[in-house]
């Protein structure tokens, strides 16, 4: 209790902890060159994952026929959102300047979200790692042989396994199911329904768990760990996942190439992603300093009542405090976001990389979705919505106009580029996304 007392000195964790909005601005956050420079990762690494998606392509394109028109890489649009920016503008003051840009991660082919990214990666590699060591795999070979019959059932002996509150454990299910991999995904009280329904019809095995994400990971690991022929994906320290996650920024950085959107000192770039455990934003946040260094500034997006990592990362605890330790309950309707206790791994990477954090209400997240689908026809699942207000909450936080001067953009703000991360939405059945419109919390 004591500790307890001790952060709650600190304003934002006092309204973390009565669960209301609110914006931090990270006073951590350090030039990208000397922060990116104490880590042990560096671009290569992000590099090497992208080759192994490349060799991977030929495969995927063979097995999940909509990606033949990006030739195998699993990748979404990057589509500018003109009527939902009118709609923020209109019905929130004050809101920040500039053009505003959808990252339909949403609409990912094969698992219909951001996890499509890391979780199929790591499924791959252990995939790609597997064949090659028993000798029936080359990195120089078409990749597309391990569709044939003799590979599923050099797959089929072993298990690849993950603790999941939704998701993730759909792109980890689906891929591996596709290689032939034994499947076991374990998941918490929060995830939905219809994703456990669409994970079984894959033949995975879903194992269900009274408690929330944390404790599906810790019985679903020692469960794993218990049999060798067993391989965890571990979301909350995973090297392999972060850096699948990574290459999202590479394939962003060509897309707004594309689109002429200019990023430097006059061009700032804004991108704002939902955030649970950590893993795909703390990747992609990663991949985005590697490549565009101070010229872009990273926010994350949370519930009030699951703001893990703007708790770990304002206490300065990562995984050593948990939401619940602060009184909240951790229940959401971000089914994707509902998540205790941060990544340590991820919060010590992203310490010094990451402008902030915000947090915002469930009720927000419906009628953000509403809005989009209205003034866009674009539909994203909830938790997905919560980057959508990013323009509008942090302008209207305190420190906001002080930071912008601080880095030298205030006067270049009418030339930013917002981008809003949309992490999942395309797997959700039509009668859920019924619902979804249907639901009013106020």
């Amino acid at each position: 209790m004591e500790m307890k007392h001790r952060y709650f000195e600190d304003p934002i964790v006092r309204k973390i902890a009565e669960a209301e909005e609110c914006v931090w601005l990270n006073p951590h956050l350090r030039p990208a060159e000397a922060a990116l420079a104490a880590l042990p990762y560096s671009r290569a690494d992000v590099e090497d994952a992208a080759l192994r998606l490349a060799r991977f392509a030929p495969y995927i394109k063979r097995c999940f026929p909509e990606t033949a028109a990006d030739g195998g890489l699993i990748e979404s649009p990057l589509t500018e959102i003109p009527h939902m920016a009118a709609f923020l503008r209109k019905s929130s003051a004050p809101c920040l300047p500039g053009r505003m840009l959808l990252k339909r991660d949403s609409d990912l082919a094969v698992a219909g979200s951001v996890k499509a990214r890391g979780g199929i990666y790591e499924v791959l590699k252990h995939a790609e790692a597997r064949a090659c060591a028993a000798g029936l795999l080359r990195e120089t070979d078409d990749y597309s042989i391990l569709a044939e019959p003799e590979y599923k059932r050099f797959f089929q002996q072993y298990e690849i396994a993950v603790g999941s509150t939704g998701n993730l454990g759909l792109s980890i299910g689906i891929m591996s199911a596709a290689l032939g991999f034994r499947v076991t995904v374990h998941m918490s009280a929060d995830a939905r329904a219809w994703k456990k329904d669409l994970l079984r019809s894959k033949g995975v095995r879903v194992m269900e768990y009274a408690g929330d994400y944390s404790e599906a990971v810790r019985q679903g690991r020692a469960l794993s760990e218990a049999d060798p022929m067993s391989y965890f994906v571990d979301d909350e320290n995973s090297v392999d996942l972060f850096m699948g996650y990574a290459v999202a920024a590479l394939r962003l950085q060509g897309q707004l190439a594309a689109q002429g959107i200019a990023v430097d000192a006059e061009h700032p770039l804004f991108v704002t992603i939902p955030c649970g455990v950590g893993g795909a934003p703390g990747g992609i946040t990663f991949g985005l300093k590697l490549i565009y260094g101070d010229n872009v500034h990273v926010f994350y997006a949370e519930p009030v009542q699951c703001p893990c990592m703007l708790l770990g990362l304002a206490t300065g605890l990562n995984q050593n405090i948990s939401v619940q330790d602060v009184g909240l309950s951790g229940k959401t309707h971000a089914d994707g976001l509902a998540v205790g206790r941060p990544s340590g791994f991820v919060g010590g990477i992203v310490r010094t990389l990451l402008s902030g954090a915000y947090t915002l209400e469930d009720d927000r997240l419906y009628n953000m979705m509403r809005a989009l689908m209205e003034c866009e026809s674009i539909f994203i699942e909830p938790s997905a919505c919560a980057c959508l207000p990013a323009p509008s909450l942090l302008a209207a936080a305190p420190g906001m106009e002080a930071y912008l001067v601080a880095h030298g953009i205030s006067a270049h703000m009418e030339n930013a580029t917002h981008v809003l991360w949309a992490t999942g939405g395309r797997l959700v059945p039509e009668a859920v996304r019924e619902e979804y419109r249907n639901t009013y919390l106020r």
